[in-house]
């Protein structure tokens, strides 16, 4: 259950798509104000897992809690800001138009949702092509947009699917400077991932394989806990059945 430190809060979530059973058990807390990686290879779970915890997908069994109200709950949705792996963006649309759509839909509107898609693009550099139809984006253009469109109504959580895909170094340095200012206002922010270098960069983190959690610290309590060197080499440990070392 749910406690007043806790954003979300997942417990004993399993999910099948048919016979094939995609999440077994999982259950998670997410503290208020952290940035809390879920790491792991394509196809672990990740995105399904997020995809539960932002109300689109509904889990078989298990129950959800976000900010303290069970999901599925339309009222709680609205303050989630949603980034999917794929972009869902109109492409004959150019890049301030997209902004302006998707402004309306959060009920944004006039000096209010100019000011705040100011605010959004200092963050993501897309100034000098916003004029661009989307269709003539790079894929790390469309990326960047969508994150934008993410952050514009000022979510409460923001929930990164591989948000950082496709984005040059400099860029997605700039990103997470964003995102620790984010979650020192007290937004709390979740990143799916499969790079280690981006895991080490979360306060708390989960790694997963095959739809089950294998562990779940801050990346240094991963890592000490297998006398690891490296995030990598304990993911492998646990990937292998290892148990975490005991004092």
């Amino acid at each position: 259950m749910a406690t007043d430190s806790d954003c979300i809060v997942l417990e004993k979530i399993n999910k099948f798509f048919g016979d094939k059973q995609v999440l077994n058990n999982i259950s998670l807390k997410i503290p208020k104000g952290s940035i809390y990686g879920l790491l792991g290879p394509s196809g672990c779970g990740k995105t399904t897992t997020v995809k539960i915890m932002a109300g689109i997908l509904s889990a078989t069994s298990g129950r959800t809690w976000v900010l303290g109200g069970e999901m599925p709950d339309l009222s709680l949705m609205n303050h989630i800001g949603y980034l999917a792996q794929s972009d869902a963006l109109y492409t004959s649309l150019n890049g301030v138009e997209n902004l302006e759509f998707f402004g309306k839909i959060y009920g944004l509107a006039g000096t209010a949702l100019k000011n705040r898609i100011t605010e959004v693009l200092k963050l993501v550099n897309l100034k000098d092509d916003l004029s661009k139809p989307v269709f003539a984006y790079s894929g790390g253009m469309k990326r960047r947009l969508s994150l934008a469109i993410a952050l514009l109504h000022n979510p409460q959580i923001l929930i990164l699917d591989e948000p950082t895909v496709g984005i040059d170094p400099l860029l997605r340095q700039s990103i997470w400077d964003e995102l620790y200012a984010l979650a020192k206002s007290g937004i709390t922010i979740l990143v799916t991932t499969h790079v280690m270098d981006e895991a080490e960069k979360c306060t708390l983190l989960s790694m997963m394989r095959e739809g089950v959690i294998l562990a779940t610290g801050t990346p240094k309590e991963i890592v000490e806990g297998t006398n690891s060197k490296n995030l990598e080499e304990s993911f492998i440990f646990y990937s292998k059945g290892g148990v975490e070392n005991e004092g």
